[in-house]
């Protein structure tokens, strides 16, 4: 009897299989050791993904789909048991239509090279993260990518007009729609969005594309308070209106991590509560920068900040992002553990509060960095207990989690569950949203072979 990677082998292009238990690749983007599976199968083309997942079906085959492999719940993480399918050669841009303000891609394109392949035609995909250089924007729309702009651009799933899947027999859903209006029935793009591929392999995709703004303004404000940080908010949001594209608040502990002699130059002292970057494009270069202006001349008469930095050049600006999107500084001891959750803005001091308060009752020694998209009502924390405990992990949930549906929040604003937040999926959806997530995986993926123990917990095999 032929072994799966004997089948695969032979079923498959020489070029798209390749075998072995260790592969020369890192886990993750997060975890260096090399990943372990039964075979690597890169697939340039839908209809060579649709071979292999027959493939793996008919023979009862795990598979992992992968990506940029910058997954932070492990979603992507392969297991010694499993196929991996990544679609890293499944990247060309195959067009980008400014009249009809689309693109059409792989799912293996890079996301900042499909940032700056629709600038170079002045149109702008306004998807944005930390990550943009290595994650796939296939993986974005697997896991409903959010990021820094989506208070006014929303999620990945407001930018994905039509996509073609790869269900886990091998069948292919090819809806590539690229209108605005289609309300010809189910829109099924949607089920696949967010997904983390435990419903289907996404393939290609139809993405949204908006002008390319013509004027970009930034600043870094220091405030002191939670109530003015909200206020400043609203405020921002009233002056700027519609050419608002960023909102990030970094709490003070934050600010002092990733600043000073071991990290990014700070351009203002580094001793505030709240610092925020906000950041607007517009496109009329006569009145943006005199709104922009009015808007920090009466934030600071109305004593909502104490200080401010405006930069001069993009360099001045890269660097303030910087300080927000590369948080190297703070990760160089382990273990530090990463959260992504969402709440209403009204809970958030609280919260965060209450959180901070058990972390340091249980471990005095805990350091405890605080960020976030907070227009969009999400949060990322960074944790170090600093003891040598066992289950570290584990009790950090709990105390995240614990006090978060209190809060009316969620375990997950944009990173997904993956196997990292599998258990805590229920503080989150109730017994009858669980049951028709796995309904529709039942219907989707009989055999379960796809991301296998993801998002829902189930058995091995059929389900």
């Amino acid at each position: 009897m032929k072994t799966i990677t004997e089948i695969l082998k032979e079923g498959l292009e020489k070029e798209t299989f390749i075998g072995g238990t260790e592969m020369d690749r890192a886990t993750s983007y997060w975890d260096s050791s090399p990943a372990k599976a039964i075979a690597l199968l890169r697939p340039k083309t839908t209809a060579e993904v649709s071979a292999a997942l027959r493939l793996c079906y008919d023979n009862n085959q795990p598979v992992v789909t992968q990506g940029g492999m910058t997954n932070c719940v492990r979603s992507a993480d392969s297991r010694d048991d499993e196929v991996i399918m990544s679609l890293e050669r499944m990247n060309s841009i195959e067009s980008i239509d400014v009249l009809g303000s689309t693109a059409i891609v792989g799912a293996g394109v890079v996301l900042q090279t499909l940032q700056e392949a629709c600038l170079e035609k002045d149109m702008l995909f306004p998807l944005d993260l930390g990550a943009r250089g290595s994650c796939t924007v296939g993986g974005n729309a697997a896991t409903n990518a959010g990021g820094i702009n989506v208070l006014r651009f929303g999620m990945m799933r407001n930018l994905v007009l039509g996509m073609e899947v790869v269900l886990a027999d091998g069948t292919i859903l090819s809806s590539m729609n690229q209108m605005l209006k289609n309300n010809a029935g189910y829109d099924l793009k949607q089920l696949f969005i967010g997904s983390e591929g435990t419903l289907g392999v996404i393939t290609r995709l139809v993405l949204k594309l908006s002008p390319r703004p013509v004027t970009c303004y930034s600043t870094l404000l220091a405030l002191e308070d939670f109530g003015k940080v909200t206020a400043l908010l609203q405020k921002v949001r009233r002056d700027l209106s519609d050419t608002l594209s960023a909102f990030e608040v970094m709490w003070g502990e934050y600010y002092q991590g990733v600043t000073g002699e071991q990290g990014h130059r700070s351009p203002l002292g580094r001793d505030h509560n709240y610092y925020i970057l906000i950041e607007a494009e517009g496109g009329d270069s006569e009145t943006d920068e005199g709104r922009f202006n009015r808007m920090l001349e009466s934030c600071y008469e109305a004593g909502l900040m104490v200080d401010a930095v405006i930069p001069k050049s993009e360099a001045e600006r890269r660097a303030l992002w910087d300080i927000r999107e590369n948080f190297e500084p703070i990760l160089d001891l382990k273990p530090i553990f990463l959260y992504d959750i969402s709440l209403p803005i009204v809970e958030m001091h609280d919260y965060v509060k209450s959180v901070e308060i058990s972390l340091k009752a249980k471990w005095s020694d805990c350091e405890f960095y605080v960020l976030g998209h907070i227009a969009d009502g999400n949060l990322h924390f960074f944790i170090r207990p600093n003891t040598e405990i066992e289950n570290l992990h584990y009790a950090c949930d709990e105390f995240v989690y614990g006090a978060l549906t209190k809060h009316r929040g969620s375990v997950s604003a944009e990173h997904g569950i993956g196997l990292e937040k599998i258990g805590w999926l229920t503080h989150s959806r109730t017994q009858e949203e669980l049951a028709l997530m796995n309904r529709l995986k039942r219907t989707l993926d009989r055999k379960n072979i796809l991301n296998r123990g993801r998002v829902l917990a189930g058995v091995d095999g059929e389900i």
